[in-house]
């Protein structure tokens, strides 16, 4: 049972879907923001951004086992309920549905999503279990809220293309939105995980949208892939702890480049650690015609 909060709540899949159910019954169409909590300004531009396309948007706040592995932040990951409700207040959300994990998981389930294409490499060289376990909850939500639209935002650029595969490939009657990466003063894009940082690790992680834009500036302007990927490999190398992944891939479906000038749109993708933080960031590319 949820405590009292500051917006409608359930944690009950029938309360949910007689919500939906009544608002449809009206005609309204549903916006869904799937997000683990935590909720920070980039959380609300996403809600934003369904509130301006759907008349009922539903945000989900479900910490999701599936996608963590032994070793990973599933105990320590920040969970800030009431702190979320009243942020999903001011922010006009309509419904928030936070599922416990014996309902989403119950005794004996054995099922998952199996995806490749897009889910191929980067996040899973060092997360192997990672996009199964995203898609298995996003289609088990999605079966649960029936959005119209959902939106994802394009931090997780990957994420974004992986569930754009699979509404695809499962004839999902969804429209999948990008909702553009907000970020700190520095440049820093927002994340949950920025709490864990330190102050002197925080200027650490601050380099990181720097070196991604200057690589994108390069390639975009005509230098080969490789050289420049070289360069902004040596500089990251000096600054991060460590290089999960630096790369530059194909923007629509994140196939690798050849090493020579980029002849299309790119995306500059990058995982690294500052301490036992571990960042993840993007940005776009193309060739200055």
């Amino acid at each position: 049972m949820l405590p009292a909060l500051a917006v409608p709540a359930t944690d009950d899949l029938t309360s949910l879907r007689r919500q939906v159910d009544g608002w449809r019954a009206q005609g309204l169409t549903i916006g869904f923001v799937p997000t683990m909590g935590a909720l920070h300004a980039g959380h609300v531009s996403l809600i934003e951004t369904a509130m301006a396309q759907a008349d009922r948007v539903i945000v989900s706040i479900f910490v999701n086992p599936m996608q963590f592995a032994a070793g990973e932040d599933l105990e320590t990951y920040p969970r800030t309920l009431e702190a979320d409700s009243l942020m999903l207040a001011a922010a006009g959300c309509h419904l928030l549905y936070a599922p416990p994990p014996e309902t989403m998981y119950p005794q004996g389930f054995s099922s998952a999503v199996q995806v490749e294409g897009p889910a191929t490499g980067l996040e899973t060289e060092a997360r192997p279990h990672f996009f199964e376990g995203v898609a298995t909850v996003v289609l088990k939500l999605f079966n649960r809220v029936r959005p119209d639209i959902a939106v994802f935002g394009e931090k997780d650029y990957q994420q974004l293309l992986v569930i754009r595969r699979m509404v695809e490939d499962l004839d999902l009657p969804i429209r999948v939105v990008a909702g553009e990466t907000l970020r700190e003063p520095d440049g820093l894009a927002m994340s949950s995980r920025n709490a864990y940082l330190s102050a002197p690790e925080r200027i650490k992680a601050g380099r990181l949208n720097v070196i991604l834009r200057d690589l994108a500036h390069a390639i975009g302007d005509g230098e080969p892939v490789a050289d420049a990927l070289h360069h902004a490999t040596e500089i990251a190398a000096h600054v991060f702890d460590d290089i999960d992944y630096l790369e530059v891939r194909d923007a629509e479906t994140l196939y690798e480049l050849g090493g020579g000038p980029l002849d299309g749109p790119a995306r500059v993708l990058a995982a690294v650690r500052v301490g036992k933080t571990r960042l993840i960031d993007n940005m776009g590319a193309a060739p200055d015609r």
